[in-house]
Parts: C-alpha cells; structure tokens; sequence
C-alpha cells in the first residue's frame, strides 16, 4: 500500500507546476559529457579484472527522481543527472561502455558484495564503518542541509538543540539519519523533546510532505537541497550538519579498481570535463581538486 501511495503522489507531483522550472532546465543537460579514453587511467586496470559484464563498466545509481543526483529524463527511461554523468566519464576514462542500472539505496552494498555492480554511486559518503567492506575513489565534497517551506517560522537549524521536538524528513540507511539519531540521543538525555524522524526515500513524497506541512524540515545532501531551491523557489535551506563528507565511487574490497578510478577521475578533472559535468548541475562548489582513495571517513560519536 505504501508503495502503491508513493507511486500516486509521485505522479500527482510530476503533472503538477511543482517541477516545471524543474523539467525544463535538466532537459537541457540531456546530451551526454563525453571524454577519451585515459591510456594511464586504463593500465591501472588490475590484470585480469573481471568485469561484471564484459566490455562495460556496470554501475550502480539511483532509481528515484532525486536531482541533481540523479533523474529520469523527458524519455522516462533515460537516467540523467551528475551521477549518471560522472559514470559516464569513468566508463570512457578506462574505454569501456556504460550501463547504468538503477537500484534502490538500500541495495547498492549487497549488490557490490555480491557481484552484480562493478561500483556504486548514490552519492555515497565515505566513513570508515563502510570503508571496511569498500573502496572508495572521491569525486565531490558533500554537505547536508537542513530545508523548509520557503514560507516556514523555522529561520535557522544550527546543531541538535534546533532539532528537538520536530518532524523531519530523512533517508534510512543514510549518514543524515546517523547525525539526526545521534543528536537525538544526547537531545533526549538532557530531557529535551525528542526528534520524529519521518522516513521517505522517494524524493517526490519528501517534497509533498514538507510543502503540505506534514513534516518541518528535510535533513539530505546539500546538492539536492540547493537544486530545488533553485528550480522551484518554495523551499529555503536554513542549516548544514556537522561536517562535509567525501563523495566517492564505491568498489568491492581489494578488487584493486579503485586506483583506476581515481586516475580516471583526476584526467577528467585536468581536461575540464568534470568541471562541466559540476557545473550544468550546479555543484561547483562541491568540487574536489584531485580524488582520493580511501580517505579519512566520517567517524559517529
């Protein structure tokens, strides 16, 4: 049922002048951002790798309309969006094809585990409970923003004392739910009222909740909090957490991928390419000036 529900208010939101501004300026970044392949980005390749699927580099993203992560376009089966874009310029970097497999969060770390992905972008956070089942090859620095109706009493969201006593929105599973739980708990312990977390993956659900006044605020990444202030005018951002995280590919353990990633990341940095891709999604404040591997994570206290 629940499912059934997402679905009606995904399409209602969809057909609505909610996202008119919104469809209007991704479609114009439905061409493909396109580099040559990376002779030292490719020799990094370990010998032998197996692909999941021979000749393409088989790459995990979102399947739900979150932009500018990651959107359907005006074909409705077309993912677009930075992920999609960035996993483009991998694929070309090491002279392999694309395939974009849209999957839900929540199944991104058995998927790799398993075998069906060769990596994962979902705007995935490096930390370093994470960083021992993965490797990580950085491409964004990311913050998380707290949002509300652009009309709403709450001006600002400075730390978990703000938080006390409201309803928002977050994802499961996520670094955002790591924060606002653990603000909670020391919320709680100082006999403030507690956090009502309201779980809504589905991003079209998300935004109807806030604009309905069904929820106070949203706590998701910083890029996805600015593209709808910029596209729709109905919400403002009025915080950030605690830190910015690293945005990073995400490979299986030890397969040895992540430092060819990371060469073909630093190539499309120095040939201008990643700059574009940041850019037509208004993220160039999240860019980073070479990739890491496997950098310092997030450490919950």
């Amino acid at each position: 049922m629940e499912r059934v529900i997402a679905s009606a208010l995904a399409a209602w939101l969809f057909s609505a002048p909610l996202f008119a501004a919104e469809k209007l300026d991704a479609k114009n970044n439905e061409t493909p951002i396109n580099i040559a392949a990376n002779p030292q980005a490719i020799a990094k390749i370990p010998a032998g790798f197996h692909f999941v699927n021979p000749g393409y580099l088989t790459v995990a993203t979102s399947a739900s309309n979150s932009p500018p992560i990651g959107l359907w376009g005006s074909d409705n089966k077309t993912l677009i969006g930075s992920d999609p874009d960035f996993a483009r310029l991998l694929a070309d970097s090491l002279g392999l094809k694309l395939k974009l497999v849209p999957a839900a969060w929540e199944d991104w770390p058995l998927g790799i585990t398993a075998g069906r992905y060769d990596v994962a972008m979902f705007n995935i956070a490096v930390t370093e409970e994470r960083k021992q089942k993965f490797d990580f090859a950085t491409y964004r620095a990311d913050n998380h923003a707290f949002a509300v109706k652009a009309d709403s009493a709450i001006t600002a969201i400075k730390g978990r004392e703000d938080v006390a006593g409201k309803r928002i929105i977050v994802g499961s599973g996520t670094n955002q739910e790591k924060i606002l739980l653990s603000w909670d708990a020391k919320n709680r312990a100082q006999g403030l009222a507690p956090v009502q977390p309201i779980y809504l993956n589905d991003d079209a659900s998300a935004t109807l909740a806030l604009l309905s006044g069904r929820a106070d605020a949203s706590f998701g990444p910083q890029a996805m909090a600015a593209w709808k202030v910029a596209s729709r005018g109905q919400t403002k951002i009025v915080g950030h957490g605690p830190f910015r995280a690293w945005v990073a590919v995400t490979t299986k353990k030890g397969n040895g991928l992540d430092v060819a990633l990371q060469q073909a990341i630093n190539g499309a940095i120095a040939s201008g390419q990643y700059n574009q891709v940041l850019a037509r999604w208004g993220e160039q404040e999240e860019a980073v000036a070479a990739s890491q591997v496997n950098p310092a994570g997030i450490v919950y206290q």
